[in-house]
Parts: structure tokens; C-alpha cells; sequence
């Protein structure tokens, strides 16, 4: 039974968020030419008219971002190359981004930070994970392993730490940023405003479903390492 229940709330914690998510942006991705220009051009263009002509537009294959050190809007080649509603939509939330840099704002600085130091804590702790069997058989001191397992678990879980707390950052860039422009601009059919709302929800919590996955990981290094 707690099994089972443990099964059913995984699948809720984790795979629900991220199913969701990709279910949004896939169902307003087609017709691919429901806009005259693509979220690649969209992008520009609102750069631009914010004063932004430094910031470059590009096709990654890194999924949807701003870069803030590189000062770039990365969008996924449907979302550079298409005029879909969620092409244009999804580059006017990481247009927000970019805006929030160019405005100073404090918590999209403090959430790059975060994520530096989080990538490079994460990567600690699998080695610390790999090496805790080493510690146990070669020093035999069991306090040695539990501290790499401790922390390494730490670790892991940090991301979703992480983007959780920097979830209002995303929410400013979608309904603070990119939901005015959109709007006010007249960039949006009347019709796909509810359609943008919902793709807009999508994107700031497109960090947060990824980062459930590391629940996974911690869930599964538990249940090996449980005495």
C-alpha cells in the first residue's frame, strides 16, 4: 500500500507539472502561421523598440532561455522559426528576462547567481554519491559515507530548491513583462489572450516541472541506500 501511494505521488509531484507544461505549449504550437512574423522575429522586434539592440536573438537546441552573462534570448528552433501562439509567446516571456536585466532587477541577478553555484554543487554531489561505496569499503568509518551521502542528497535536491524559490522571477516575466507587451502592443488575436495566459503560466513554471525530475534521483538514491 505505501508503495503504491509512494507510485501515485511521484507521478503527481513530477510527472503531472511537466506533462502539463509540454501539453500547453504543444496544443497552441500549430497553426505554425497564425502570426505575420516568427517568435525569432517577435523577439527582435521588442528588443528593439525597449532599447535592447544589444541583446541577440538566436536558435539553441538548450531549450528556452535568457542568457544574462552572454546578454541573449535562445529560443528552440519552433519557437525561433514558427509564428505559432506559443512561439510568440514564449519569446516575449524570455523578452521579459531580458528587460528585467536591463531594469537591475535584483531577483533575476540573484537567481543567476543561484544557479551557477547550484550547477557546480550538483556536480559535487554525484561524485560524493560515486565515492561514498569507496569511503565505506577503504576507510571503514560509516560516519564518512553518511556525510557523502548527506551531502550529495543535499546536492541533488538543491535545484528544485533553487527554482522554487525563484519562481516569482519567472511569473514577473510573463505577467509583469511579457503579458503588457503583448496586449498593449496589440501583438495578440482577442481571441488567444486566455491561450496566452495559460502558455505564459506554462513557461515561468517550465524550470520548476524540469526540476521535479531531481525528486527521481533523490527518491531512487534513497531506496538503494535505505538500510
Amino acid at each position: 500500500m505505501h508503495i503504491i501511494l509512494g507510485i501515485v505521488l511521484l507521478l503527481g509531484v513530477v510527472v503531472l507539472p511537466g506533462w502539463w507544461v509540454q501539453r500547453v505549449m504543444k496544443r497552441y504550437s500549430q497553426p505554425a502561421d497564425r502570426y505575420p512574423g516568427t517568435g525569432g522575429q517577435l523577439a527582435r522586434h521588442l528588443l528593439d523598440r525597449s532599447g535592447l539592440e544589444s541583446v541577440a536573438v538566436e536558435q539553441t537546441e538548450q531549450g528556452d532561455h535568457y542568457d544574462p552573462e552572454a546578454r541573449v534570448v535562445r529560443l528552440s528552433p519552433a519557437n525561433y522559426g514558427t509564428a505559432s501562439l506559443t512561439a510568440v509567446t514564449v519569446a516575449a516571456h524570455e523578452v521579459g528576462h531580458a528587460i528585467q536585466h536591463a531594469d537591475g532587477y535584483q531577483p533575476l541577478i540573484a537567481r543567476t547567481r543561484m544557479v551557477k553555484s547550484v550547477q557546480k554543487f550538483q556536480k559535487l554531489g554525484m561524485v560524493l554519491i560515486a565515492l561514498m561505496p569507496v569511503a565505506l569499503i577503504a576507510l571503514k568509518i560509516p560516519s564518512a559515507g553518511l556525510t557523502l551521502l548527506l551531502v550529495g542528497l543535499a546536492a541533488l535536491a538543491s535545484g528544485i530548491l533553487v527554482h522554487l524559490v525563484t519562481l516569482p522571477t519567472e511569473l514577473d516575466a510573463s505577467f509583469r513583462r511579457a503579458l503588457p507587451i503583448l496586449t498593449q502592443g496589440g501583438y495578440l488575436k482577442q481571441e488567444d489572450r486566455g491561450a496566452a495566459r495559460k502558455i505564459l503560466t506554462a513557461a515561468a513554471f517550465t524550470y520548476v516541472a524540469a526540476s521535479m525530475m531531481g525528486l527521481v534521483n533523490f527518491w531512487w538514491w534513497l531506496r538503494i541506500l535505505r538500510p
